[in-house]
């Protein structure tokens, strides 16, 4: 009696390799939503599901306003 080993093994291999993709996908996202690098993205998504009626803020016009209202209200920043 021969018991091949080799399709289970080649099967936990792809299993491990799409575990490891899905964590890198996952601290992808969570870096660039930590940095804030979606945050125009998400503000264009929701301006064009909620307001299609109007124009939404350029990306610039998105940035000077945020960092207005970062300065404006620190929150609990330390400087």
């Amino acid at each position: 009696m021969v018991i091949t080993i080799r399709p289970a093994r080649e099967g936990l291999l792809s299993r491990a390799g799409r575990a490891l993709v899905g964590a890198a996908r996952a601290v992808r996202w969570y870096a660039t939503n930590l940095m804030g690098e979606t945050a125009y993205a998400t503000y264009a998504e929701h301006h064009r599901r909620h307001h299609p009626d109007s124009e939404p803020m350029t990306e610039r016009e998105f940035w000077r306003r945020h960092y207005a209202d970062q300065d404006a209200n620190p929150g609990s920043r330390c400087c």
